[in-house]
């Protein structure tokens, strides 16, 4: 199976812009088979807003047209498709991303289901959104598939969840500027190699009000190799092939009875309470 990242340059408030450029990157990647494509964090929304009321201005609702023109896409094209944007909810609003796909009930496309960013950063819109509180993984046909969004990935508690409820792949959009480069670099490759998963990382590229971006869209494997890589600037598409029993197979035999590591039964859960545990910072 086919899956691939997609580094795109949104343009902050341009939402007819940006979802155009979303279905392009998803018939682009339907046409070389893809299955599984992530699009970057506030993909259809940019991210750089000043204030709480122009970023309720952009939000969009889910499920709302804009969504409904990204399910008839993967409906039509066969794929499942992660795609970041900034909603409104209520009076609320989330750092969300989305998840669609074929599967609908007349044959087509359907909304497959969201999560919200559970960790902001004082940084752009999540200083005005308010955090999720679940970290659901979506069942389809082609694997389980969670969705880490951004500054989600330095907390390694939530990656493992997504592993330990069974996620193949974890999509993870992302707006990681050029102070993040680091992340891209190092946190990548140990959350796919201590989960034993395939990390997605879209990032965005270009310049939002001064933020430049760092780029670096990345795949990474069970093992946490990288293996394919955008660079800094320009967009780009990469594809590459998986196998979902890669994922699945959480045991490294390296010489049967001499040299084993069976990563999931060899946890020590209750050694762990101080991760989970309230705690007062040190200060």
């Amino acid at each position: 199976m086919l899956i691939a990242v997609a580094q795109t340059d949104p343009k902050l408030a341009e939402v007819a812009r940006n979802l155009d450029s979303a279905i392009a990157r998803m018939e682009e990647a339907a046409a070389q088979g893809v299955k599984l494509l992530v699009l970057p964090e506030a993909a259809l929304t940019g991210y750089v807003f000043e204030s709480l009321t122009e970023a309720r201005a952009v939000a969009l609702e889910v499920p709302g047209p804009e969504i409904d023109a990204l399910v008839a896409a993967a409906g039509r094209l066969d794929l499942y498709t992660v795609v970041g944007l900034i909603e409104r909810e209520g009076d609320l609003l989330r750092n969300t991303a989305v998840l669609v796909g074929p599967g609908g009930p007349d044959g087509g496309g359907a909304l497959l289901g969201r999560y919200c960013k559970t960790h902001l950063p004082f940084l752009g819109v999540d200083r005005f959104v308010t955090p999720g509180d679940e970290v659901p993984v979506f069942d389809t046909p082609i694997g389980r598939i969670g969705i880490a969004i951004c500054y989600d990935l330095r907390f390694p508690e939530l990656t493992r969840s997504l592993a330990l409820q069974g996620a193949d792949f974890v999509a993870h959009p992302t707006n990681w500027p050029l102070a993040a480069t680091t992340n891209a670099d190092f946190i990548t490759r140990t959350r796919a190699l201590e989960n034993r998963v395939y990390l997605l990382t879209s990032n965005r590229c270009g310049t939002e009000r001064g933020t430049e971006f760092c780029g670096w869209s990345q795949i990474c494997d069970p093992s946490g190799t990288r293996i394919v890589e955008a660079g800094r600037a320009g967009e780009a598409l990469l594809v590459v092939e998986a196998n979902v029993e890669r994922a699945r197979d959480k045991d490294i035999i390296v010489i049967p009875g001499e040299y084993e590591m069976r990563l999931w039964d060899h946890r020590r859960p209750e050694l762990y309470g101080a991760v989970v545990a309230e705690t007062i910072p040190i200060t």
